[in-house]
């Protein structure tokens, strides 16, 4: 088997120049890089864990190391950056739609009929797997103002801390917030944007997330500061979103609408916007339409689907909403992963006595995968994930500035 193996890694890696070495449970190795030190050293411990490397490739290497069958040690973004090597350039990775790997779609379609969020309970259980942990775990990595999305790292920008500042004054700047509008956040986490909207801009906030945890989390905040009749809760759905809204803003949750569900936010989206009013959905995306990645819809956000931005766009025309401004953070969502990754490795002791049983070495082994990788992932040179911000009006626009000068005013 190590045979086939070292014949897998040449076919997959080898075309980089980042060294690396691989160890196979019968003791024998693979070493590429003439002698260099290894950027990362991968080591089989059981023959199943050979096998499903095998069977499913990289997909069944990233299963194995979460379970603990596989250990890597090293760089975890150096083992994208070595795929990124092998793999075909942006215009030709761009047109493959679909995961190459047959069983691998197979599974993939086996968990949208399992996991889809066709109906709003299911949306409900999918968000609660991931967001519903306990805030504890997630003060581990986030930074202060507990803000789970893409900063944005304009120029001089020191800190993730101040990155997050600068991305919540850059979406109340898009959304032109003024004194006693009324934002509606939907899926808002622990409210950083609400927060900022009501103390900085001073409109009043709503937060629409089934997410309990979180909600709780958020409203004693606002009663500690005084600001709790300025930000209310509706623990409800995307699709169930109640009243009518001067702005909107949803940052990082459209991608867990669910392939099928595009159309049902977009027309919610539509509908509790006042004629006129402005609104922004910042979202990661393909600029295509194309499958998820398996990994992070089984592992990490159950019932997830990364929209196309054509599709988003055109579902947002049949709605009636004028697109008035595109930004593609992409690169700023890389440094902003590396942040959390360094901070979720620096701090998993904390994070394990919370609660050694469900934080345990597993968690830790799929939350660094995730980070880390994903990192890398958008920083790559072919890589066709995007971060969109996409600024719209209900209705074609009379008042919406003409140029972006706005936006960068002191």
């Amino acid at each position: 088997m190590a045979g086939l193996l070292r014949a897998m890694y040449r076919k997959f890696l080898g075309k980089t120049s980042i060294p690396f070495t691989v160890f196979f449970a019968d003791g024998t190795y693979y070493d590429h890089g003439r002698g260099a030190p290894p950027a990362f050293v991968i080591r089989y411990k059981t023959k199943k864990a050979e096998l499903n490397s095998l069977v499913f490739f990289g997909w069944g290497l990233i299963e194995s190391y979460i379970i603990g069958s596989v250990d890597i040690d090293g760089d975890l973004k150096a083992i994208i950056r070595a795929a990124a090597d092998n793999e075909p350039p942006l215009a030709e990775t761009a047109r493959q739609t679909r995961i190459f790997h047959p069983l691998i779609r197979m599974r993939n379609l086996w968990h949208e009929l399992l996991f889809g969020n066709r109906k709003s309970s299911r949306g409900v259980k999918n968000a609660l797997a991931h967001y519903n942990r306990g805030s504890d775990i997630f003060w581990q990595y986030l930074d202060p103002t507990m803000t789970y999305t893409c900063a944005y790292w304009k120029e001089g920008t020191r800190s993730l801390r101040e990155a997050q500042k600068n991305k919540l004054d850059h979406v109340c700047r898009k959304l032109r917030l003024q004194p006693g509008e009324h934002l509606v956040d939907v899926g808002g986490g622990w409210g950083s944007l609400l927060f900022h909207a009501v103390k900085h801009y001073g409109a009043i906030g709503t937060n629409v997330s089934p997410t309990i945890d979180q909600n709780r989390w958020l409203l004693d905040k606002a009663r500690q500061e005084g600001l709790e009749e300025k930000i209310t809760v509706q623990e409800n759905d995307f699709r169930q979103v109640s009243g009518t809204f001067d702005k909107y803003a949803s940052l990082g949750v459209y991608e867990h609408a669910g392939k099928g569900q595009l159309e049902d936010w977009i027309r919610s989206m539509a509908k509790c916007l006042r004629p006129g009013g402005i609104g922004l959905l910042h979202f990661i995306a393909h600029d295509r339409p194309m499958e998820t990645d398996f990994f992070i819809r089984k592992h990490i956000f159950p019932g997830g689907y990364l929209p196309g931005l054509t599709e988003t766009i055109d579902l947002m025309a049949v709605h009636g909403l004028e697109v008035l401004d595109i930004e593609n953070l992409r690169r700023h969502y890389a440094l902003t992963l590396d942040e959390w990754a360094a901070t979720f490795d620096a701090n998993w002791e904390m994070i394990n006595r919370f609660n050694p049983a469900l934080f345990d070495e597993r968690f830790r082994r799929t939350w660094r995968a995730y980070l880390h990788f994903c990192a890398e992932f958008f920083r790559v040179k072919n890589s066709v994930l995007r971060l969109y911000q996409v600024t719209f009006s209900k209705g074609n626009t009379t008042s919406y500035p003409m140029d972006r000068g706005f936006l960068y005013e002191s």
